[in-house]
């Protein structure tokens, strides 16, 4: 698509989120950052683009490659019976490694391998966001991840993924294992959702869903294709100082409002890690 990088980067949801992201607690130069730095607004004008040429829709994984993530995707999957049921069951499993997560900053890390991810447990979203967009592609599904953003509110961001089968393109929450999907059981696309937005509040009336109508007004894809590892840095990082002032003022459940701490909407400089 010409004109592409105009829609590319970690500035594409405005100079809030831009401050936000480059404060991000991934080491610089890491799978997450560059993962950041290469997503592409979802729009009118990428649309075709992003459902097209965009991502390929065939994989390349080898099987044995990474025989970890092969385990989990079959023991994941054991009881399936259709593609459907494999991409729930896999997200299910995703979903269920915050569960006994401990929420202390200090002991929390960010990043590094799949395997690694799965192996201490995370609920950061864009971690198990790509976790689930690993397991998925070791099943054979084309996926990638998709990050969202209220930008008219602060800090109210968030990473799901889309996976494709049976013909079509399909959101799923990793963190809540909600598998977005038209009644007729049809998957529903990120770009069908901020087109359709009731089908969101649908979902919420019956699943614990995280992700409102609003944050899918702005959304991003990126590819990640986890037969390409040797190109990645999968660096292990602590929580920053930034997200650990979000983290605390969120669990004392943000007095005087929901509200941008460090001035990013005003352009703030980048805060030191």
């Amino acid at each position: 698509m010409n004109g592409i990088s105009q829609h590319r980067g970690i500035g594409v949801f405005g100079r809030a989120y831009r401050v936000m992201f480059e404060n991000d607690c991934h080491a610089e130069g890491s799978v997450d950052r560059v993962l950041l730095e290469n997503m592409v607004l979802l729009s009118p004008e990428t649309m075709a683009y992003l459902y097209g040429e965009y991502t390929p829709i065939q994989v390349r994984y080898e099987n044995g490659s990474r025989p970890e993530l092969e385990r989990h995707v079959e023991e994941a999957t054991a009881r399936c019976n259709s593609d459907e049921e494999r991409v729930s069951g896999i997200i299910k499993f995703c979903s269920e490694l915050g569960k006994e997560v401990a929420e202390d900053p200090d002991v929390m890390l960010v990043g590094g391998t799949e395997e690694a991810i799965i192996r201490r447990g995370s609920d950061w979203c864009s971690d198990i966001a790509r976790v689930g967009c690993a397991l998925c592609q070791v099943a054979g599904f084309p996926t990638r991840l998709v990050y969202l953003a209220d930008t008219r509110q602060a800090y109210s961001g968030h990473a799901i993924i889309e996976v494709h089968r049976n013909g079509f393109w399909g959101a799923l929450d990793a963190i809540t294992a909600v598998v977005y999907r038209y009644p007729n059981g049809q998957p529903a696309s990120t770009w069908e959702l901020q087109n359709h937005p009731q089908l969101i509040e649908e979902h919420r009336k019956s699943s614990d869903l995280y992700a409102k109508a609003e944050q899918f007004m702005n959304a991003a894809i990126s590819n990640y294709f986890i037969w390409d590892r040797e190109h990645y840095n999968y660096a292990v990082s602590p929580i920053n100082d930034y997200y650990r002032s979000i983290l605390e003022m969120a669990n004392v459940g943000w007095p005087g409002g929901l509200r941008w701490l460090h001035g990013e909407d005003n352009g703030t400089p980048r805060l030191p890690p």
